[in-house]
């Protein structure tokens, strides 16, 4: 699965994506951001606070919750504000 990272998500990781593959027990996105927790600090520091963390999957924002099956592409990324 390609995982896209945007803003400060990107930045505390250090890369703007990566493949990866999503181990049989990571059924959701919520399982997903747990996976990637325990691959590091960055990834740690990155997602420290879950409940700002907003995700996409193939483009349509989900809740974390969303199940990942049959998904090509996650995004993270945080809170947007616009003007």
């Amino acid at each position: 699965m390609r995982v896209l990272y945007f803003a400060w998500v990107r930045e505390r990781i250090g890369k703007p994506s990566e493949e990866i593959e999503v181990p049989a027990g990571v059924v959701t996105v919520a399982d997903l951001v747990t996976h990637l927790i325990g691959r590091g600090e960055d990834y740690a520091h990155a997602f420290e606070n879950r409940t700002v963390i907003r995700a996409a999957i193939d483009q349509v924002h989900v809740k974390p919750d969303a199940p990942l099956a049959g998904a090509r592409e996650i995004a993270f990324f945080p809170p947007m504000t616009g003007g």
